[in-house]
C-alpha cells in the first residue's frame, strides 16, 4: 500500500467514526468518537493540504475536548 492509498483509508475511518458518533445514546461516547472521527480528518486534511477540513476538524477536537471536560468537572450532566 502506498501512503495516498494510507490516507484515503484514514479519511474513510474518519468518515465511520462520525458516522458511528451520530448512533450513541450517550452523550460522553458521542463526543469521544466523533472526536476521533475529527482527529482522523484533521490529520487527513493537513496530510493532503486541504486546509477548510483541517482547520474546522481541529475546531471540532476543541470543542468536543471542552464539552467533556465540563461533562468530567461537573459543570454539565451528561
Amino acid at each position: 500500500m502506498d501512503n495516498i492509498e494510507m490516507i484515503e483509508w484514514l479519511g474513510y475511518l474518519g468518515s465511520v467514526f462520525v458516522a458511528v458518533s451520530l448512533m450513541m445514546t450517550s452523550i460522553i461516547k458521542l463526543r469521544i468518537i466523533n472526536m476521533l472521527g475529527a482527529v482522523c480528518f484533521a490529520v487527513y486534511g493537513f496530510t493532503i493540504h486541504a486546509m477548510p477540513v483541517a482547520v474546522i476538524n481541529s475546531a471540532l477536537i476543541v470543542i468536543n475536548l471542552y464539552y467533556l471536560g465540563r461533562i468530567f468537572s461537573g459543570k454539565i450532566t451528561s
